[in-house]
């Protein structure tokens, strides 16, 4: 009997084994937890034959089809050919390992990168060329076909809808299939087609935890299926509209590639290398990210009733509490008063704006705010110029119905004209007004849908914009939270969470949003009270403390405040500028206490701010101390910096010890704090306290 010869990837705290056997493509030893493989029998010599099985063996290989041994989800489907592997050449280097896997007979090679990332994650990317002499029509094409520990215990992820995005939902490792399939046109809101799988004893803090996210902004598809080996296949990929991809010889499709983050640090540790992953993807003006501006938007402080006199005092309202970028929210633009027209004509109302939008971004700028603006470039009204100029140049079915949504239709952005036209539009915005930001946003599903080539097509636009006008910066919104993804995270710097700003809705949202992306691109804003969305109250300082975990802005107007409330808008806003750069681009820890407490903290390793937050009311008569996993390694000094919530509740509540942390930082160990935990007040519903935590030299 003779050692298994291995392919090796590890990362601080994976490792991908493959073994080169007796068919032609690597099969799977490992993917999990780091381990050193050291020398190991053959799998073909460890598995004894199985009944009612072929002869031979027929393990998980990298590349698995259908159709002479594998029964598990393929990872290709060609009409009309049965692709069949005999090939496969091996390039490994420290920072990756290369499969390309070649079909002879028919002319298929695939190309399967494993690259290993500089935040402790791993990006799986596939590229399928036609070396035949035929054309070859492509079904589906996955991202990646991985297998997931028989010990696997729960499948997390999120589903959603309009104003109610990023709620979690724990299921079972299933005994058949899970799937998660999105076919609207885009993401959806629910998030990016991703899913969190723990293992046995997993949970925020440790145990392991494999986070996956697809990084494509259309219809996907993620599969986990239970073989009756006894482990679990994960499949990920884009779908593809039927017979849309058609390769000529010589042609290549990339399928999106697939965001791997494994850890046994828990959810926690996953999330940090998938917030290290997105961070790579994202390209910042001038290369490195700027501290975040806080924004004031326009949308709900005026809605579609503003003109260049009112805005103007909006934006000087705006600047007396420090806000630092002013965006220009729908209804700028011709015949734009309701939702019903206007969208594609692309030039400034002159009954609003008689001499453009010049003279209110200057001003803007006078104030000392960057100037953004709002465009919906994917969509068109009926009632517009240009969908009467060019019906053609929406998705439809020819003699069907045209399905409208918000009064409108969605542009065939596979279209090279269309591509052409919105780009030729929005660049002369960008330079006649230099703006600086965009909300660039997409409030419809697609029906009909434009598959993958709809996707590629605003990519194309993105790209093409960017590259035109390298500083500016564009916020991703789809209805709120319908277009959060790693695809699109490549032209953006933000997203739009959610349309609902109610502060105790974002609690559980924001947490979702984090499982994917990182806090400084997750628009998170103080809105009216009651909330527009919801119609409940919230005391502002509640409201501010939640919106100061991600991307602050405000979307109200400070005008109509008391005196007192706007004073206390502006010292919330000082506050999140005093303490971004510890918010922002660090690592972040979410965890759970008793009695419906949650808490998050954001930092650096060496500052924190934790946030401990009560949405309901408690149950129990006192606060038990919150056990913080994350400080075990250091000694802290630890300072209340404030309580937000209704006023007046705290104070008959707490401990002389704790008030006195109001004034003075208290010094703990960390390992008291990671085991015994920090010592709580009780707090009312609806409530947070933000403590800062200082590692001791």
């Amino acid at each position: 009997m003779s050692d298994a010869e291995l392919l090796e990837l590890h990362g601080e705290e994976w490792s991908l084994v493959l073994e080169k056997g007796g068919r032609a493509v690597p099969v799977w030893r490992h993917l999990g937890a780091r381990v050193e493989p050291g020398s190991l029998p053959r799998l073909a010599d460890l598995r004894g034959p199985a009944t009612f099985s072929l002869e031979g063996d027929h393990a998980m290989d990298a590349l698995p089809v259908g159709g002479l041994g594998w029964f598990g989800p393929s990872a290709l489907a060609l009409r009309d050919t049965a692709v069949v592997f005999d090939s496969c050449e091996v390039e490994k280097t420290g920072a990756g390992l290369t499969l390309t896997c070649r079909d002879s007979l028919d002319g298929i090679e695939v190309r399967q990168q494993f690259r290993k990332l500089d935040g402790g994650g791993l990006e799986i990317a596939v590229r399928l060329t036609n070396r035949g002499v035929d054309f070859v029509t492509l079904d589906r094409c996955a991202s990646a076909v991985l297998p997931l520990a028989g010990h696997s215990r729960e499948i997390v992820s999120w589903r959603g809808r309009h104003n109610a995005e990023f709620v979690e939902c724990r299921e079972a490792m299933p005994e058949h299939a899970w799937v998660r399939e999105t076919r609207r046109g885009l993401p959806g809101h629910g998030g990016p087609c991703g899913a969190y799988v723990l293992g046995e004893d997993a949970g925020w803090h440790s145990g392991l935890a494999v986070a996956m996210q697809l990084a494509w902004s259309g219809d996907a598809k993620l599969t986990i299926e239970r073989d009756d080996e006894g482990f679990w296949v994960a499949m990920a990929e884009a779908m593809l509209a039927a017979g849309e991809i058609v390769l000529a010889p010589g042609e290549s499709f990339h399928a999106p590639p697939l965001l791997l983050a494994i850890s046994a640090q828990g959810r926690n540790g996953a999330m940090a290398q998938m917030h290290a992953a997105v961070r790579e993807r994202i390209d910042w003006p001038g290369g490195a990210m700027r501290p975040r501006p806080v924004h004031l938007n326009s949308w709900e402080a005026v809605y579609f009733s503003h003109d260049e006199a009112r805005i103007g005092e909006l934006a000087e309202a705006a600047a007396a509490i420090g806000i630092e970028r002013f965006v220009l929210d729908d209804g700028w633009f011709r015949g734009r008063n309701l939702d019903n027209a206007g969208l594609g004509d692309w030039t400034p109302d002159p009954a609003k704006y008689p001499n453009g939008l010049k003279p209110l971004a200057d001003k803007v700028r006078s104030l000392g705010m960057q100037f953004g603006l709002w465009f919906e470039p994917e969509m068109v009204n009926p009632d517009s110029e240009l969908y009467r100029a060019h019906p053609d140049w929406v998705l439809k079915l020819e003699g069907r119905e045209q399905p409208t949504a918000r009064n409108q239709l969605v542009l065939d952005m596979r279209l090279p004209a269309v591509r052409d036209y919105l780009y030729t539009m929005l660049d002369k915005v960008c330079a006649t007004v230099d703006i600086d930001y965009i909300k660039w946003d997409h409030n419809r599903d697609h029906a009909p849908g434009g598959g993958a080539a709809q996707v590629r097509g605003i990519y194309d636009l993105f790209q093409r914009l960017r590259a035109a006008h390298p500083s500016l910066e564009i916020e991703s919104c789809a209805g709120g939270g319908g277009r959060i993804d790693a695809g699109i995270a490549r032209y953006i710097h933000r997203f739009w969470t959610s349309d609902n700003i109610d502060a105790v809705a974002r609690v559980p949202m924001q947490r979702g949003f984090l499982a994917f992306m990182p806090p400084e691109v997750m628009g998170s804003h103080v809105g009216a009270s009651p909330s527009h969305a919801t119609g409940r109250a919230q005391s502002l300082d509640f409201r501010a403390a939640i919106a100061c975990q991600g991307h602050l802005g405000v979307e109200l107007d400070p005008a109509v405040m008391d005196e007192t409330e706007r004073s206390r808008l502006a010292e919330w806003i000082a506050f999140w500028k005093q303490w971004r750069a510890t918010i922002h681009g660090g690592c972040t820890v979410l965890g759970e206490a008793n009695d419906g407490i949650v808490w998050q903290a954001q930092g650096d390793g060496e500052d924190f701010l934790l946030w401990v937050i009560r949405r309901d009311h408690g149950e129990d008569r006192r606060a038990q101390p919150i056990p913080l996993p994350f400080a075990e390694a250091r000694d802290w000094d630890v300072q209340l910096l404030r309580h937000a919530g209704p006023r007046g509740v705290l104070t008959p509540r707490i401990g002389p010890a704790v008030a006195a942390m109001r004034g003075m930082a208290h010094r703990f160990s960390g390992s008291w704090l990671a085991g015994a935990g920090l010592p709580m007040p009780s707090i009312a519903a609806e409530s947070t306290l933000i403590y800062h935590l200082k590692a001791v030299s």
